[in-house]
């Protein structure tokens, strides 16, 4: 489990399978992300994210509340792209939290981690070039453009503009 002031960021539990759920059926948060889920590509999408443990994607749960707002974490680069095998982060947080910082907070927890827990030499992450919001927290992370990283991601059809993908890269301080 990682705890910040305002976050418990912890192994997905069965309690957090609806909000999850609700979060990747939204398509304000899918827009830049993929297709929107249905509960079961919802939970093969927990399957998976299991299965790269000891890294993997947390459950990101507002401490006031008891809320799940989102998720967040580590996972290896995805094979057949220029980061395969690199250490990968993205987050994600259901529309009612976007904007109070909780992104940053969740974001700088789980890199904090992946220094202490990892020994790899840098963090990659990685959106569509048109996904103004997140390449702003990348930077706001103090992660830095990497265009030899940059890739047509082979999720998107080759005229879906989320298909140019450009990587960030944060180095090991």
């Amino acid at each position: 489990m990682i705890e910040t002031d305002r976050l418990i960021l912890r192994v997905p539990e069965a309690r957090d399978r609806a909000p999850l759920h609700a979060m990747w059926a939204d398509p304000a948060v899918m827009a830049d992300l993929g297709p929107v889920k249905d509960a079961a590509a919802s939970d093969m999408a927990l399957q998976r994210h299991a299965s790269y443990a000891p890294l993997g994607f947390r459950a990101v749960v507002e401490r006031g509340s008891g809320e799940t707002i989102g998720f967040c974490g580590l996972k290896p680069g995805a094979p057949d792209t220029p980061i395969a095998g690199m250490l990968e982060i993205g987050w994600m947080l259901a529309t009612p939290w976007w904007g109070a910082g909780y992104a940053r907070e969740a974001a700088g927890a789980i890199i904090a981690w992946g220094w202490q827990a990892r020994h790899e030499d840098a963090i990659v992450a990685i959106t569509a070039r048109q996904n103004g919001r997140s390449r702003a927290l990348m930077e706001r992370l103090g992660m830095a453009h990497d265009p030899a990283l940059d890739f047509d991601h082979p999720l998107f059809d080759a005229e879906d503009p989320r298909r140019d993908t450009v990587t960030y890269q944060i180095v090991r301080p």
